[in-house]
């Protein structure tokens, strides 16, 4: 019965599940303390294991949410995890962050487009239909009045994530679905790294790297006079 620990830190959501064949038995995540990853994290680890009465060492694999999103938090996950996977000499698996996102949205028909806050009028975007299969892979794009417009006019669309703020101030199409103030997960990503897991797909713990998707800039500071 293999018990993987996940880890979602690509935005400000600190979150920790435990699953056991797929299934998520037990979840422990934040939502409201920004971006605390490296003061929470690892206390979520801890906790949730001592109050599933769970050893590090019945861990079966650790599965990390690879992006896009936060370049910090998404840093601080891959630490931890690759920390826990060559301490526990145990496999590392990742799960793409908007795939996991999108199978918040439970639907019979229709897209899922999952979303997440870039700069100004940009997002980080994917698009799966209603069982999950990808329509179009994960890009970063500048939203306008037009965006997604062949598939509003031929089904309803579901956004989801914290990029919805600003494509529901651009977007009034009658199809357009808002799922608002939602993060990512790790609720959801049992599932998704279980069928890794089986499938023996696994990262190399010493040279994986976040999906970042776009190059980290860092902005100088303003200097003070």
């Amino acid at each position: 019965m293999a018990i993987i620990l996940s880890i979602e830190t690509a935005t400000t959501n600190c979150s920790v599940s435990l699953s056991k064949e797929g299934e998520t038995f037990a979840l422990k995540e934040d939502y409201n303390n920004g971006f605390s990853h490296a003061e929470r994290l690892h206390v979520f680890i801890d906790d949730i294991l001592k109050e599933n009465h769970i050893d590090k060492s019945e861990i079966d694999a650790v599965a990390i949410s690879k992006g896009p999103g936060s370049y910090t938090g998404l840093r601080i996950g891959v630490s931890a995890a690759k920390g826990l996977c060559f301490a526990l000499n145990i496999p590392l698996i990742s799960v793409s962050t908007l795939e996991a996102m999108a199978h918040q949205v439970n639907i019979t028909k229709g897209i899922i487009i999952p979303m997440l806050d870039a700069r100004r009028m940009e997002v980080y975007a994917a698009i799966y239909n209603a069982n999950y299969q990808p329509i179009r892979g994960i890009e970063a794009e500048v939203l306008d009045e037009t965006s997604y417009a062949k598939f509003l006019d031929k089904s309803q669309v579901y956004f989801i994530g914290n990029g919805v703020e600003k494509t529901k101030a651009l977007i009034t199409h009658k199809n357009a679905v808002f799922i608002e103030h939602k993060l990512p997960s790790a609720n959801e990503m049992g599932v998704l790294a279980f069928n890794k897991y089986k499938k023996s797909d696994t990262e190399d713990v010493a040279y994986f790297e976040p999906y970042y998707l776009k190059d980290f800039v860092a902005i100088k500071p303003k200097s003070k006079r």
